[in-house]
């Protein structure tokens, strides 16, 4: 067997075989639980450790739930947070390899790594409006959505309130978080 697919298949059982279960999750030390939830928030892995007093969870969608709730009862200041720990689309950090796994597959998925001059001036531009505007970054679950939908998507945002931006970024957060969790468990 060629190297190159010998270890592409050792990739696949070791990805496979790290999957999580529920009885796993509610097994894990609090360390262990931090390690394996802290970056399903990007940047902040203190929502996965205020979650974790709402052990046992019941389901995937009970985990999901108890970060969300974290992140609601936060206070504004640390939602703030939250939405400014998240990358621009196709922005500088995607541009000097500095995403987070998740955002990096994210944004490769939905062809935010291979826009076009004219796109990337447009993404550019709206990235810099929605930053000055709301003082953090337009954020969108990606893997829902097409590249013509994200852009349509920024601009319409753009003529929202602050409140109701915040409030969208936050949902967009929770499905992106709901997809990211999905991916680390068993089926």
């Amino acid at each position: 067997m060629p190297r190159k697919r010998a270890k592409l298949i050792s990739n696949m059982t070791t990805a496979a075989s790290s999957k999580l279960s529920l009885a796993r999750v509610n097994a894990m030390s609090p360390e262990e639980f931090s390690r394996s939830f802290g970056a399903v928030y990007e940047h902040s892995p203190w929502i996965a450790q205020r979650a974790l007093a709402r052990r046992p969870f019941a389901s995937l969608a009970a985990l999901h739930t108890a970060m969300r709730d974290t992140v609601v009862a936060a206070t504004r200041d640390e939602q703030l947070a939250l939405l400014r720990a998240h990358p621009e689309l196709a922005g500088r950090a995607a541009k000097a390899g500095e995403l987070t796994a998740h955002s990096s597959a994210e944004q490769r998925g939905a062809g935010l790594n291979a826009l076009s001059p004219a796109e990337m001036a447009r993404i550019t531009e709206l990235n810099r409006a929605h930053a000055e505007k709301f003082g953090f970054p337009f954020i969108i679950a990606v893997r829902l959505a097409a590249k013509p939908v994200i852009l349509a998507e920024f601009e319409r945002r753009l003529a929202l309130n602050a409140d109701e931006e915040m409030r969208l970024c936050l949902e967009q957060v929770f499905l992106i978080t709901g997809l990211r969790l999905r991916d680390l468990f068993e089926e």
